[in-house]
């Protein structure tokens, strides 16, 4: 048993396997959903161990019809916590537990945004536990519309929960998703969160907002494919696919603590740079020219958008 800490009422911990296996079958879910919305490509499926403990399944699509790579991974790994992380995290030593599922997704037409969502759940053996995760959208072309749908139906998604969670995760992801040297949002943000415990709620019950934000993903994205994913394009829009991807790379690279994470914890490296795009450019002082859609684009790389 455990204390819930706003009630002092005693409950009970849910098991990390039941939330493992809830997130398996997210990745299945998900990736059926991906492979109806692509048409032709299938995913190819890795499964690996961690020498120290755990291990996980990776799953990546490539040149397919809509997607031109991603991947929708699933992992649980345990052990010594690396000092690396009980530095960063401030926790005291001990033995972790992590879970959960991480998706990238990068599209062939430069008209059908990038989109990346991550849940997962961290316990500790001293007792220590909590839940994180987020969804954020990169579109390579910013649609005002397509915006407002994405940020409605996350909106929904928290409101489901408690009427604060949507404008605090929102800002939340307005202030992670920034790229500092580059002075821009890496797209239209969406929701992000962390360290989410007994202090603002019941394991229950943050464990089932985790659940209705994993299944937001698969609706909110593929009516966002259908929408965009026959429009026509021009090359000048693909070179600017790149560009953008570009920024993506420079984000996952330098800043992204689940890239860090992996990487402290001796993760499957190949897993944890799949979120690298196949294919990225960048150019010297590129400059979008005045009044083009390029330009509206990076105008909407800011903090503070009220989309809804």
């Amino acid at each position: 048993m455990i204390l819930n800490e706003q009630t002092m009422i005693p409950e009970t911990k849910i098991a990390k396997e039941e939330i493992s296996t809830w997130f398996m079958g997210l990745q299945d879910r998900i990736c059926a959903a991906l492979e109806t919305a692509d048409g032709k490509a299938k995913f190819r499926e890795d499964l690996w161990t961690r020498e120290k403990g755990g291990g996980g399944r990776t799953r990546v699509i490539s040149h397919g019809t809509v997607f031109e790579k991603g991947g929708v991974n699933y992992s649980s790994v345990y052990g010594p916590t690396p000092d690396a992380i009980l530095k960063a995290l401030q926790l005291p030593p001990g033995e972790f537990y992590a879970t959960g599922v991480s998706i990238v997704i990068h599209p062939q037409n430069p008209l059908v945004p990038i989109i990346h969502m991550n849940v997962r759940y961290f316990e500790m053996s001293n007792g220590a536990w909590w839940f994180g995760g987020g969804i954020d959208l990169t579109p390579h072309y910013i649609v005002e519309a397509d915006a407002r749908l994405f940020h409605d139906a996350l909106k929904q998604t928290c409101e489901k929960h408690t009427q604060g969670f949507y404008p605090e995760f929102k800002k939340w992801a307005d202030d992670y998703f920034f790229i500092p040297h580059r002075k821009e949002t890496r797209g239209i943000g969406g929701i992000f969160f962390d360290r989410l415990d007994s202090k603002r709620g019941s394991q229950e019950m943050l464990f089932q907002f985790v659940k209705d934000v994993g299944e937001t993903f698969a609706p909110i994205y593929t009516s966002l494919v259908s929408k965009n994913k026959d429009l026509p394009f021009t090359e000048k829009q693909k070179q600017w696919q790149l560009l953008r991807r570009g920024r993506y790379v420079e984000f996952n690279l330098v800043y992204d603590k689940g890239t860090r994470f992996g990487l402290d914890t001796d993760g499957r490296t190949e897993s944890i740079l799949m979120s690298l795009p196949e294919m990225a450019s960048w150019v010297y002082n590129h400059q979008a020219a005045p009044g083009s859609a390029e330009e509206k684009t990076l105008s909407l790389l800011k903090k503070g958008i009220d989309w809804v």
